[in-house]
């Protein structure tokens, strides 16, 4: 995938040069540029390993049509469609199938947390004809990761070695989905500030 956008969460926020947030986020440089580098290490690797770009934005677009910010979603979406044209229909369902509200999950029945445990539903992607072992693995670890994260185990982790995921690319995947959770709530946030009165206004 392409990254020359500047400053990818400026253009899904629409933030504008010059503007009152671009000044805002100016004020942390070393932030906003490490989320831009993030973005870039991510989507376009010097070293892909095994995690190839049209798993990375499959899984970008089925994080982030779980977040349901429409404006993320629909970037990645994008993408997808460009990249892998025959993954975007399936994704989208995995999308329609595993959305739902969290988190959730439950802790160690004999934990200090174990109050704290709520039930939900533990999404299954589509078999193998639709998506591949791989992608369809990926899919469920990326939802376990986003609504469950009280339930991650080695278990979950030897499901995706199971399905020819390497150590590598499980900690990639990982930071894929971590990245992606933070960059729809940053982007989310600069967009309520957007709206917001400001004083002197």
């Amino acid at each position: 995938m392409s990254t020359s956008i500047t400053d990818v969460i400026d253009h899904l926020a629409g933030i504008d040069p010059g503007s009152h947030l671009d000044r805002v986020r100016s004020q942390r440089p070393e932030a906003r540029s490490n989320a831009q580098a993030s973005f870039e290490a991510l989507f376009a690797p010097r070293r892909p390993g095994g995690f190839s770009a049209a798993e990375r934005l499959a899984v970008a677009a089925f994080v982030t049509g779980l977040h349901q910010d429409a404006a993320t979603a629909a970037f990645y979406a994008a993408r997808l469609a460009e990249q892998a044209p025959e993954l975007a229909a399936p994704i989208a369902n995995e999308i329609e199938a595993g959305r739902t509200t969290g988190p959730y999950g439950a802790y160690p029945a004999a934990g200090p947390l174990a109050a704290e445990s709520v039930a939900g539903p533990v999404y299954r992607a589509a078999g193998p004809d639709a998506l591949g072992a791989r992608l369809a693995a990926a899919l469920e670890h990326a939802h376990l990761l986003v609504f469950r994260p009280r339930e991650s185990s080695p278990e979950a982790l030897q499901a995706l070695a199971d399905a020819d995921w390497s150590a590598t690319d499980v900690v990639t995947l990982s930071q894929l989905v971590a990245f992606l959770s933070f960059q729809v709530r940053a982007v989310v946030g600069l967009r309520l500030l957007a709206a917001a009165p400001r004083k002197g206004a």
